[in-house]
């Protein structure tokens, strides 16, 4: 018996086809893995020529160290100075139900030793842009970077925030702990998707590194940034300052590393140690100085515009095609 033709030979209507740029199930494809990579490229190189920023000084620590004044609270609840019992439990920080009293007063006492850090952090970073606030030129120099999560993150935006100056934060997509920091300037508030992206924006802008007590992700980057100077992977010298030499020969050995054979005696002089803001003040600004300034002079020229830079468009004119407006509109 032949087939029953269909009464209406006519398909129903489509709905029109999204924009390949427009096309989530797309972009967020493995197919669509390098245009996601690209886009984390070239979206922060837009926003970095568009507010003037020339290069960085960046800032690497814990995400877990708190301001004194927030560390010595928490103790002061688990202490309840002056009380004959403990603070009620309603009252107390956060933390693992698992923990015992003692250890949890333990890592109280810990976190206001360490809030030193934060503290320190925010002094240097608020040192180094007062000063380079005034150094000459027609782009924003050695603008203070951080992860833009909190802890040390959050203390180095937030001293070069109280300077007066622009600062930038590179999120991470985590499930704990990045959330972005308030002190950061909205328009170089970032976040990326890709550690490795992330890692070279870090080194790609960068003139100086600060790095503070931290864990496994300071460990990281410190040792990154080290090994792309070690093997002369960045393009101009950079200065890195190791902050806490305390806290920093206690949790690894370099020298040992050199008196081994792992590194050359010479890799010692990568970096330099520093226990003070002043310290690495002065370290940081004479290398600065004598590697990426020709002379160090009060801003004689006009300052640079508070207003962003033009876009391509703009520069380029009617070489470069506008977006259409109704896709524009879309957006």
């Amino acid at each position: 018996m032949p087939p029953e033709k269909n009464p209406d030979p006519t398909p129903a209507p489509l709905p029109t086809a999204p924009l390949a740029y427009e096309n989530s199930n797309f972009l967020d494809s493995p197919d669509g893995r390098s245009l996601r990579i690209l886009a984390e490229y070239n979206e922060p190189m837009a926003r970095f020529r568009r507010e003037r920023i020339q290069d960085t000084v960046v800032f690497f620590g814990s995400a877990r160290f708190r301001a004194l004044d927030v560390a010595s609270h928490e103790l002061e609840l688990l202490d309840n100075t002056g009380s004959v019992a403990p603070a009620p439990e309603s009252e107390q920080p956060a933390r693992d139900p698992e923990e015992t009293s003692e250890l949890r007063h333990k890592r109280a006492e810990a976190a206001v030793e360490m809030a030193r850090y934060y503290e320190d952090a925010r002094s240097l970073a608020r040192m180094m842009t007062e000063w380079s606030k005034n150094l000459p030129g027609r782009r924003h120099r050695f603008v203070i970077t951080s992860g833009g999560g909190p802890g040390i993150m959050e203390a180095a935006n937030r001293g070069a925030w109280e300077a007066g100056g622009k600062t930038i934060g590179l999120n991470i997509m985590l499930p704990f702990e990045q959330q972005p920091n308030p002190y950061i300037t909205p328009a170089l508030n970032f976040n990326f998707h890709y550690f490795f992206m992330r890692k070279y924006w870090f080194a790609y802008l960068a003139k100086a590194l600060v790095v503070f007590p931290g864990g496994f992700g300071t460990l990281d980057e410190m040792f990154e940034l080290l090994t792309l100077d070690q093997t002369h992977k960045l393009s101009k010298p950079i200065t890195i300052v190791i902050y806490g030499s305390s806290y920093w020969k206690n949790v690894v050995n370099l020298e040992l590393l050199a008196d081994k054979g792992a590194i050359g005696i010479k890799d010692l002089d990568l970096f330099q140690f520093a226990d003070t803001p002043e310290e690495a003040f002065a370290i940081l600004k004479e290398g600065l100085t004598r590697n990426h300034l020709d002379i160090e002079q009060p801003r004689t020229e006009a300052p640079i515009p508070d207003t962003p830079e033009a876009s391509a468009q703009e520069l380029l004119g009617p070489d470069i095609a506008q977006t259409r407006p109704e896709a524009a509109s879309r957006k």
